[in-house]
C-alpha cells in the first residue's frame, strides 16, 4: 500500500500537475508600489498600507518583495499612468513585475482598483478591481485582490470543482468530509498531498488516486478510491481458554463491517488484554485475510495461548522490622500454591496488585512506622513464571506518648478516656485513632451534638520515638429533630416505616438511633434502596431527616425440586407477600411433597399488633412422614404473639393443638408407639424467649441466636408433658471470611401425672442438624418391646455440642467450605446427664445458597463407633427447603 501511494503522489507532482509544479520551481521578484487614495477624508496612510497587506500575501506565496528609494516612491503618483515609467522602474530594481493601483471611496462605497504588469515582454496589462460597501471591508477586499494577483503571478489554475469516484458503500459526504480542497480554491500540490493522506486514514480503501482534468476556468479534482473489501466471516484457531462466542462478544468488528486494518490491530490488542487477565501472558495473536469473490473476505484470527503463569515468588526489600512471611499475609496477591487449582492463589490481578500498596502501608502506619512508604512493585515475567517486588521505606517506629482531650468537654476526661483505644496500643496506630475519633463522636452524638468536630493533633519526638496524642473537641450546638420526611413509598403506608425508625420529631438528635433506624428500615426486605439525608431544619439547631425510598415487589412465588438424605426427592413450592397490603403484614403459603413425607402450611403473621412491637402469629398446618417404625401424620393449628422487649430481644406465649395419627407400626416399634396407635390430640402452651442478632440466616458471618421454650401439654387432651429446650449459638468472624461457629443446647421433656408422652415429643439426636456422623435419630435409646423384639426410643435428657469454621470458597457465587466437630447424647429418665457417654464425630462439606435454596454437602465420620457403627463417612446432602 504504501508503494502503491508513492506511485500516486510522484504522477500527481509530475505528470498531471506538472505545468504548476515547473512554475513554483521559479523565483518571482515583485515590486509592488504605493497606491493612490481617493477619498474625502485623510486616508494617507492607505498608500503604504494597502501594498503592505499585499506584499505579505504574496511573499507567503513564494514571492521575493523588492522596494524603490523614497524619491521614486514620490514620482509614483505622477507615473501612474505611464506603463513604461513603471516598467523601468521595476527593471532599475530586477522585478519580473511591478503592481500598482488606487484605492477609492465614496460615501460607504470602497473600491480597488489594481494593476499587474510583467517589466519584459509586450504582455498587456492585468487589472484587478474589488469592490465592498464599508471601510471594515477594506481588509477583506484587499485580501481578494492579494489571492487574484498571486493566480497571475505564479500561473496558477482554479479548481472549478472536487469528484469522488469508485465508492460504493462509503457515502461521498463521509470522503469530503476529510478532504480540505474545495471548488474555487487555488490549486496546490501540498492540499492534494494532504487530502490523499487523510482519505487514507479513514482505513476503508485499498487504492486511492487523484487527477486533474481540464475545465473551462480551470481543472476539475477527481478523487479515485477503491474500497476495501467487506467481513463475510470471521473464525478463530487455536483458542482453548475462551469461546470463539466470548471472543467476538468483546470484539468491535462483525460480520458485514469493512475490512479495516486498524480495527482488526486495535481488536487484536483488546483480546490480548483478555488473555493477560487470566494470565496468558505470553498469548500471541495473528490473522489472516482470506479474500473471496463479490469484494468479500474471510478473517482468520491465529491464537497461540501459551501457558498461564502463575506468581512463583513474592518478596520485599527493606523490611527490618516484619518478615516476608508476616507481610505477605496482609496482601491480597498470593504465590501458587498447591490448591491454586481451587483457590486462585498464585493468581496475577492488577487492581488487587494496585491495592496491596496500600494494605502494606495501612499496616505499618498501624505499627509505629508513621513515615513508612511503599513503592509501586515491580511484576517480572520470566519464563512462565512471575516474580513481583515491594520495595519498603520503614522509616521509624514511634511509640505512643501522652494522651489527652481537651476543647468542649460534656463528660470529665476520666470518663471520656476509657473510650480511646490508643490507651492499649504499644505503638502508634492511625487506625485506633480513626476509631478513637469515631468513638467519641458517637458519645457527642448520642448527647445531641450532631455537628461535633474532633481533631486529632499529634507531636512527634523524633529523638525519644514518641508521639503524644490530642483529640480537640468543638461540640457546636446541641441539635433537634424538627420535621421527619418520607418519600418514595407509593404503597407501604407512612406508619409501617415510622414505626421503625427509633428517632423522633422535636426529640434530641442521636447518631446511633438514626443509624440503626435506617438499618431497621433494611432488615424489613420491602426496599431496593434507602437514602437519607439530614439537612439543617430552620435554625442552626434543629435537623430534618428526609427518608427516600424506593420500594420493591414483596410478594413472592417459589417452585423447585430438592433431594435429602431423610425426605429423598421432593418437590416444594410458596406463595408469600411479606407486606400485605402495605401493612407489613405477612401471609404465606407453602407445601413440599416427597418420598417419605408431605408438609403443608398456611401462616400469617401481624408485626404490630395495636400498633405496638407485639407480634401476632397464627398457623394451620398438615404433615405426614414415614418413620423407620412407624407413619405419624398430623393436622393442627394455633396461634401465639411475641413482643419486643429488648434490641434483638423477643418475649412469646403461643398455642397449639394438634391431632395426630399413627398407622403401619412395625412389630420392632418400641411399646410407646405401639400404645399409641390410632389417633391422639396434643394441647399445648409454649413460652419462648430468644434473641436472634444474625445478619443472615444462611451462611451466617456474624451474630448471635440464642433461645429458650418451655411448653406445657395437657390442656384438655390426653398428651401431657413439660418440656423445657435451650439453645446458644455464637457467630464469631476470626480471618480474612474464615468464620467460627459455637453451639450448644440442651432439653428435658417430663411425661405429666395421668397423661402419655408419646415417643415423637422425645429427643433423638443424629443427621444434618445435630450429630453428622450418624443417619436420622440413630442417637437414641436402645431398649426391648413387650415382644422381645429390639427397639429404639427417643431420650427424655439431650446435649448438644456444635463447633464449626467456615471458609468462603468461591465468594463471588457463595460457596462456603465447612469443617466441624458435634459431640452430644440422649439420656433415659433415670440416667443423669454424663458428660463422659458423649458421642463424637467430626467431618467436612460444602454449602452454597443457590437459587433454589439452600444446598448442603456433609460427610461426617463417628470418633468412638461402637460395634456395629460405620466408621467411614456419612455422607448427607440436602437441597432445597419448603417452611
Amino acid at each position: 500500500m504504501l508503494r502503491r501511494y508513492t506511485v500516486i503522489l510522484s504522477i500527481l507532482y509530475f505528470v498531471v500537475l506538472q505545468g504548476t509544479a515547473t512554475a513554483a520551481l521559479s523565483t518571482v521578484r515583485v515590486l509592488v508600489l504605493p497606491f493612490t487614495i481617493h477619498a474625502d477624508q485623510d486616508l494617507s496612510y492607505l498608500k503604504t498600507d494597502i501594498p503592505k497587506v499585499i506584499g505579505e500575501h504574496l511573499e507567503s506565496e513564494g514571492a521575493v518583495l523588492l522596494e524603490i528609494n523614497d524619491a521614486q516612491k514620490n514620482e509614483v503618483a505622477t507615473q501612474s499612468s505611464n506603463v513604461d515609467a513603471l516598467r523601468q522602474m521595476g527593471l532599475d530594481v530586477g522585478a519580473d513585475s511591478v503592481i500598482w493601483g488606487s484605492m477609492t471611496r465614496i460615501g460607504n462605497h470602497i473600491s480597488l482598483d489594481t494593476n499587474l504588469v510583467e517589466t519584459m515582454g509586450g504582455k498587456p496589462v492585468q487589472s484587478v478591481y474589488e469592490a465592498a460597501t464599508g471601510m471594515e471591508s477594506l481588509r477583506m477586499v484587499t485580501q481578494k485582490t492579494a489571492e487574484k494577483l498571486a493566480r497571475q503571478l505564479f500561473h496558477r489554475e482554479l479548481i472549478t470543482h472536487v469528484r469522488i469516484e469508485g465508492n460504493r458503500r462509503i457515502e461521498s459526504d463521509a470522503i469530503e468530509r476529510v478532504i480540505r480542497t474545495k471548488a474555487g480554491d487555488i490549486l496546490r500540490v501540498g492540499e492534494l498531498s494532504n487530502d490523499l493522506k487523510n482519505i487514507h486514514k479513514m482505513g476503508y480503501f485499498d487504492d486511492i488516486r487523484v487527477e486533474a482534468e481540464d475545465t473551462d476556468g480551470g481543472k476539475a479534482i477527481v478523487f479515485h478510491v477503491k474500497e476495501k473489501p467487506t467481513i463475510r466471516r470471521i473464525s478463530f484457531s487455536g483458542n482453548q481458554v475462551f469461546k470463539d462466542e466470548e471472543l467476538r462478544e468483546n470484539m468491535t468488528i462483525s460480520t458485514g463491517s469493512i475490512l479495516n486494518i486498524f480495527t482488526i490491530k486495535s481488536n487484536i490488542e483488546q483480546l490480548q488484554i483478555m488473555y493477560k487477565e487470566k494470565n496468558y501472558h505470553n498469548i500471541k495473536i495473528s490473522y489472516a485475510v482470506h479474500d473471496l469473490e463479490n469484494n468479500q473476505a474471510d478473517i482468520e484470527f491465529v491464537i497461540e495461548e501459551g501457558e498461564k503463569i502463575k506468581i512463583k515468588t513474592i518478596t520485599f526489600q527493606g523490611n527490618t522490622t516484619f518478615s516476608d512471611k508476616k507481610l505477605k499475609k496482609w496482601i491480597s496477591t498470593s504465590e501458587k500454591g498447591f490448591w491454586s487449582w481451587l483457590t486462585s492463589s498464585g493468581e496475577l490481578n492488577r487492581e488487587d496488585l494496585s491495592q496491596d500498596v496500600q494494605r502494606l502501608m495501612a499496616f505499618y502506619h498501624t505499627t509505629g512506622f508513621i513515615h513508612a512508604k511503599v513503592a509501586d512493585p515491580i511484576v517480572d515475567f520470566e519464563d512462565k513464571w512471575i516474580y513481583i517486588t515491594f520495595k519498603i521505606d520503614e522509616g521509624e517506629r514511634f511509640k505512643v506518648g501522652t494522651m489527652d482531650v481537651d476543647g468542649d468537654l460534656i463528660h470529665s476526661k476520666d470518663r471520656l478516656m476509657p473510650a480511646l483505644g490508643i490507651v492499649k496500643e504499644p505503638f502508634f496506630n492511625q487506625e485506633t485513632v480513626r476509631k478513637d475519633v469515631l468513638a467519641l463522636t458517637d458519645i457527642y452524638e448520642d448527647a445531641g451534638y450532631a455537628y461535633v468536630e474532633i481533631v486529632p493533633l499529634t507531636k512527634e519526638h523524633p529523638d525519644t520515638h514518641l508521639v503524644d496524642i490530642t483529640y480537640r473537641i468543638n461540640k457546636h450546638s446541641k441539635v433537634y429533630f424538627e420535621s421527619i420526611n418520607i418519600s418514595g413509598n407509593t404503597r407501604t403506608r407512612d406508619k409501617v416505616i415510622r414505626r421503625e425508625l427509633r428517632i423522633h420529631e422535636q426529640a434530641l438528635y442521636s447518631g446511633r438511633e438514626l443509624k440503626r433506624s435506617v438499618r431497621n428500615l433494611h432488615r424489613l426486605d420491602y426496599f431496593e434502596d434507602i437514602k437519607v439525608d439530614t439537612p439543617r431544619g430552620g435554625s442552626d439547631d434543629t435537623m430534618d431527616v428526609n427518608i427516600e425510598v424506593v420500594e420493591k415487589p414483596t410478594g413472592n412465588f417459589t417452585f423447585g425440586a430438592g433431594y435429602s438424605t431423610v425426605d429423598k426427592l421432593f418437590v416444594t413450592g410458596s406463595i408469600t407477600e411479606k407486606n400485605l397490603f402495605g401493612r407489613g403484614q405477612i401471609i404465606k403459603l407453602s407445601g413440599q411433597v416427597g418420598g417419605t413425607s408431605d408438609l403443608y402450611n398456611l401462616s400469617f403473621t401481624e408485626p404490630w399488633m395495636f400498633d405496638i412491637p407485639l407480634r401476632g402469629t397464627a398457623n394451620i398446618y398438615r404433615t405426614r412422614r414415614e418413620y423407620d417404625t412407624y407413619d405419624k401424620t398430623s393436622m393442627g393449628g394455633g396461634g401465639g404473639v411475641s413482643y419486643r422487649i429488648f434490641d434483638y430481644t423477643w418475649l412469646g406465649l403461643s398455642y397449639r393443638y394438634d391431632v395426630t395419627t399413627l398407622d403401619d407400626i412395625d412389630d420392632n416399634a418400641s411399646d410407646n408407639i405401639k400404645d399409641l396407635k390410632g389417633k391422639h390430640d396434643t394441647s399445648a402452651i409454649t413460652t419462648t424467649l430468644s434473641y436472634d442478632s444474625r445478619d443472615k440466616v444462611f451462611n451466617t458471618t456474624e451474630g448471635q441466636d440464642h433461645r429458650l421454650s418451655y411448653t406445657f401439654a395437657g390442656l384438655g387432651s390426653d398428651i401431657g408433658y413439660h418440656k423445657i429446650v435451650g439453645e446458644l449459638g455464637w457467630y464469631i468472624p476470626v480471618y480474612k471470611g474464615l468464620v467460627s461457629f459455637l453451639h450448644g443446647e440442651a432439653g428435658h421433656v417430663e411425661e405429666r401425672s395421668g397423661y402419655i408422652l408419646p415417643d415423637y415429643e422425645k429427643f433423638y439426636l443424629g443427621g444434618m442438624n445435630s450429630l453428622r456422623g450418624f443417619d436420622f435419630q440413630d442417637v437414641n435409646i436402645k431398649t426391648t418391646n413387650s415382644d422381645g423384639e429390639d427397639s429404639e426410643e427417643g431420650g427424655e435428657k439431650y446435649v448438644q455440642f456444635n463447633f464449626e469454621l467456615t471458609y468462603p470458597l468461591l465468594k463471588d457465587i457463595g460457596i462456603v467450605g465447612v469443617i466441624f466437630y458435634d459431640t452430644g447424647n440422649v439420656f433415659a429418665p433415670d440416667e443423669s446427664i454424663a458428660l463422659g457417654t458423649l458421642r463424637h464425630c467430626a467431618g467436612y462439606g460444602l454449602r452454597w445458597y443457590s437459587p433454589i435454596g439452600p444446598i448442603r454437602i456433609e460427610a461426617g465420620h463417628i470418633l468412638d463407633p461402637k460395634e456395629g457403627e460405620n466408621s467411614h463417612a456419612n455422607w448427607e446432602f440436602t437441597m432445597g427447603a419448603a417452611f
